[in-house]
């Protein structure tokens, strides 16, 4: 990757896409820091949590942000360092129970992106290939995700799909 480039990993639960990006990230030098978006609310979330702290091991630096994501990429991002943010589908729901502006948030990270130095590895969950969700709130979420990945993609340098842990680049 180039001293600044941007990757946007999508793919379905348990595809393999965390994994590739932190794969990806430990080919290229410099800073690691993992910004996490998720919050342990349950025994389910914190051994998720422990599964990917113990499979990056302690190169990284970790950074929470649930919900001011553009705020934590811009103090982190940078010449000689690599972040990845894991995962933005977590950040969309942290949001949408806050009653946030989400489009408003997801324009600004997608604005700032491009401006970034460093390099910048977002995972995210493509969750609108199944079936219509039955409930206006899931919709809604299926919704914002979709069009969050349509604003982010347009502005990644790369955009990678994974399924059944093989990547299949979509742009870049």
């Amino acid at each position: 990757m180039d001293a600044r480039h941007s990757l946007l990993v999508l793919g379905g639960a348990r595809s393999g896409k965390s994994g590739y990006a932190e794969e990806r990230c430990a080919a290229v030098s410099g800073e690691r820091t993992y910004i996490a978006t998720a919050e342990a609310f349950d025994l389910e979330m914190m051994a998720r949590i422990r599964l990917h702290q113990e499979r990056r091991g302690g190169s990284w630096s970790t950074i929470e942000a649930p919900i001011d994501l553009a705020a934590a990429l811009e103090r982190s991002a940078g010449p000689g360092r690599v972040v990845l943010v894991d995962c933005l589908t977590l950040w969309l729901s942290n949001m949408m129970g806050k009653s946030m502006n989400v489009a408003g948030e997801v324009g600004r990270l997608a604005d700032m992106l491009p401006t970034l130095a460093g390099t910048v590895v977002l995972v995210s969950n493509e969750v609108g290939m199944g079936i219509v969700p039955e409930n206006a709130l899931a919709r809604a979420f299926r919704d914002e995700a979709g069009l969050a990945h349509q604003m982010l993609a347009a502005v990644c340098d790369e955009v990678v799909f994974v399924a059944a842990g093989l990547p299949i680049t979509m742009k870049g």
